[in-house]
């Protein structure tokens, strides 16, 4: 029988790769000169916010069990700045942090939830530092879809259930047999 605990860490695990899916969708739609695009000056364009998650991965993950989750190496200002990075170093730093928070996932047992992290001193059960990265990133990651949903415009395709098709969508999860799935099972 699943425990709550697994079940926790499964669950996790499943929405972060959602919303890595989300981004990853996003981002692969738009060349080096798009992810670089700004609003404005005080605004983000997609190339920061990927570096400042990225950041946040790799200060976060690296050695989660046995250091603070800020790491004194971590410049988290600089990632804010338009420093140039090629597309490919971008993405590399990108995909090297994601790698990082699924390791740290699959390092956890479930009787290691309740287990005391730290980030910046302040001390957070293993669940709760999950937790807390997993309301921080979705927020970035909905910038990044809408920032480049406003550079592609009309050419934009929806990464969810698409502009009146919710009763299309509907339906078809009405006609499938009641039963317990993760909501990010076949996405």
């Amino acid at each position: 029988m699943e425990t709550l605990s697994s079940n926790y860490l499964e669950s996790i695990r499943k929405q972060f790769q959602y919303y890595k899916k989300l981004a990853d969708q996003s981002i692969h739609r738009l060349n080096e000169e798009q992810l670089s695009w700004q609003f404005n000056p005080e605004s983000n364009s997609i190339a920061i916010i990927m570096r400042h998650i990225a950041g946040n991965l790799h200060s976060r993950f690296t050695d989660f069990l046995t250091s603070d989750g800020e790491k004194p190496w971590r410049n988290r200002d600089q990632e804010f700045e338009a420093t140039l990075l090629t597309y490919e170093e971008l993405l590399d730093y990108w995909e090297h942090g994601w790698i990082r928070l699924f390791e740290a996932i699959d390092i956890c047992k479930s009787e290691d939830l309740e287990r005391l992290v730290y980030i910046r001193n302040e001390g957070h059960t293993i669940m709760e530092a999950f937790n807390r990265q997993l309301a921080h990133y979705p927020y970035h990651i909905g910038q990044i879809v809408y920032i480049a949903r406003m550079i592609l415009g009309e050419s934009w395709q929806s990464l969810s259930i698409p502009k009146n098709q919710s009763t299309s969508y509907n339906q078809e999860k009405f006609d499938q047999e009641k039963g317990r799935r993760h909501f990010t099972d076949g996405v």
